[in-house]
């Protein structure tokens, strides 16, 4: 009698994670009123050094880890080399001798995993997104006042600013966490990326560049129109979306903010032993 009970129950166990595993997921079930709730992960307060997300269905704390100094040099290096390209094209014009590249720590490739769209027979996904730091909670307002009073300023003048940004990004910017937008979800269309990212919040980027750099994150995603959004997370939302402005031109509108926070970070130089995937953090 007991084996019968034990075969039932096992037979009953396999059935609902049969059930689950074909559960599809109704992407137009993440908005409300124009705007979603990302309800898989929770912003850290100021100052914590762990953010608890819901990985694989289950709620877990992921301790944070900082940009160790290798980090900062390469980013800050590679983005005031940018910075030089478009003032030699200012200077020079046509016949300048450099023009931007899209290698570099600007474009992440993000790879997620959560739930298939219905045109895809796979939840894995992998897309490059612009990414940059992100103030933290006690400098986002001043640097927010600094582009919004130089919105209309001409390019020489904002490429000094950031360049004096990234000069002093230890000083400037948070040391666990990037920022990015999703610029086309939207209802009644929805990436493969926003799709895992509600669903599951871990994800991975890298960068195509030497030396270059792996980071393992939890993303917090953050609608503009969310009226539930903390300060620090209205300020995130307006700052990522005004940085993409300041540089680009102005856009019709506020996107969702993605704060990608840092949970472990590897070396993937390629050619040295001391890195070719090397965990780095702590």
């Amino acid at each position: 009698m007991e084996k019968v009970v034990v075969l039932i129950l096992a037979w009953l166990f396999i059935c609902i994670g049969l059930l689950q595993a074909k559960k599809t997921i109704d992407p137009e079930a993440f908005w409300t009123d124009g705007y979603c709730v990302q309800s898989t992960a929770k912003t850290p307060a100021a100052g914590a050094k762990i953010i608890r997300a819901k990985v694989e269905g289950k709620w877990q704390d992921f301790p944070l880890v900082e940009f160790p100094q290798a980090f900062w040099d390469w980013n800050r290096a590679q983005r005031k080399e940018y910075l030089d390209i478009f003032r030699e094209m200012l200077e020079k014009g046509p016949e300048a001798t450099r023009s931007p590249q899209l290698s570099g720590p600007h474009n992440g490739i993000i790879a997620t995993y959560g739930a298939s769209r219905k045109d895809s027979k796979f939840k894995l996904n992998n897309a490059v997104k612009g990414m940059g730091f992100l103030p933290p909670e006690d400098k986002i307002a001043e640097i927010t006042a600094l582009l919004e009073a130089n919105m209309e300023a001409t390019l020489d003048v904002k490429i000094d600013i950031l360049d004096s940004l990234y000069t002093h990004a230890e000083e400037n910017f948070s040391p666990d966490r990037l920022g990015s937008l999703e610029l086309y979800s939207e209802p009644g269309y929805n990436t493969q990326t926003f799709i895992n990212q509600m669903v599951d919040p871990a994800c991975v980027t890298v960068w195509l560049d030497i030396p270059t750099y792996k980071i393992k994150q939890i993303v917090r995603l953050l609608h503009p129109d969310d009226p539930k959004l903390s300060v620090y997370e209205k300020q995130a939302v307006k700052y990522i979306n005004l940085m993409h402005s300041f540089f680009h031109g102005a856009f019709p509108r506020d996107y969702i903010a993605a704060v990608y926070y840092n949970v472990e970070i590897y070396d993937s130089s390629p050619g040295r032993k001391d890195a070719r995937g090397t965990k780095i953090s702590n």
